[in-house]
Formats: structure tokens, sequence, C-alpha cells
């Protein structure tokens, strides 16, 4: 997550708290989308950007996830998405996001 990514972030969970922050992601892979995913929770892990030990705990998912992808109209995410989810490795993804969450998430 660029470092003007993390600075939004922080600022809206500042704004509005936590609690009604839920962060989603596109990344192309799970390494990419563990990486985003553990910066919005528990600080960025590459020591470099706004949120560096800033564990904000926030709830966050990628958008090819089961539970998120039921919360789409059908026919838009097939139209912006599902061309995409097509060539990713899905249960990489989701395992990722499953491991950050039961990890860090506060909420």
């Amino acid at each position: 997550m660029d470092l003007e990514n993390q600075k939004r972030v922080k600022e809206f969970t500042e704004q509005y708290g936590a609690e009604n922050i839920v962060v989603l992601l596109g990344a192309a892979e799970g390494e990419a989308s563990g990486l985003a995913a553990e910066t919005v929770t528990n600080g960025d892990p590459t020591y470099a950007g706004p949120l560096t030990g800033v564990s904000l705990g926030l709830k966050v998912f990628h958008v090819c996830e089961p539970e998120v992808k039921e919360e789409f109209d059908p026919n838009i995410y097939e139209d912006q998405v599902s061309m995409m989810e097509m060539v990713l490795d899905v249960d990489d993804i989701v395992s990722e996001m499953t491991s950050i969450r039961e990890q860090y998430c506060k909420f």
C-alpha cells in the first residue's frame, strides 16, 4: 500500500473511528493482499509509511472473497471483476486475508 493511501486510511480512521471503516482490497495476489491487509490492521510492516507502528485493527477484505462478492450486484461484478477473478488464485487470496483478520482485526 503506497504512502498516500496509508495517509488516507489513517485520516479516515481518525475522522470516523476504526469501528466504522472497512478496507476493500483488489490486489492480484495473496502476498500483496496480505501486505496491504497487515498494513491497515497491524501497521506498516515495511516501516516506510504513515502507518508504521500504528495498529488500526481495521476490518479488511478482498473484492474476490465470497462474502464480499455476495454484496455486489451480479451484473456489476461480472462487468468489473469477473474477468480478473478468472486469472487470480482466489483460494490463496482468501487464505491470506483470513489469516490477517484472525491475527490482527479488532472488530
